[in-house]
């Protein structure tokens, strides 16, 4: 069968057609578990349309949904609606990211990290820290 066989075997029978959006987030492969998915829902990382999502909301075309998962948050559009899980090529044309950019990684603030047993920073060290980053203490 070929992959957009595959995707018209497995997509739900008419425009119109709704799926609960934990399947279809697992079906697309935003997350990697149907399970992990619906704990994404009822953790309210989910997001349909603005609003949170519990594991039964419906999706359809049209609709956009926000997941944050992995620290990331991913941001789509639905143009398909897909109920069975199907390979990645397939996936991918259900629905449409919107997900900006992830930021250059030298932007990202580094955490200071400190020798193993090197214990607390003194007084003079904390000062130098703090005027390193940009923040006072009172």
């Amino acid at each position: 069968m070929a992959a957009t066989d595959e995707a018209k075997h497995h997509q739900a029978g008419n425009a119109g057609a709704t799926a609960r959006v934990d399947s279809w987030i697992w079906a697309v492969r935003l997350i990697k578990t149907r399970s992990q998915a619906a704990t994404a829902c009822r953790a309210g990382h989910v997001r349909v349309n603005g609003d949170r999502a519990k594991p039964a909301q419906t999706v359809k075309p049209g609709d956009e949904v926000r997941v944050f998962h992995a620290g990331r948050e991913r941001i789509v559009e639905v143009k398909r609606v897909l109920t069975k899980r199907v390979g990645a090529p397939v996936a991918v044309e259900a629905y449409t990211d919107k997900t900006p950019p992830a930021p250059p990684r030298e932007h990202v603030a580094l955490a200071g990290v400190r020798d193993r047993g090197a214990g607390r920073p003194t007084k003079r060290e904390r000062r130098e820290l703090d005027q390193l980053r940009g923040t006072r203490r009172g």
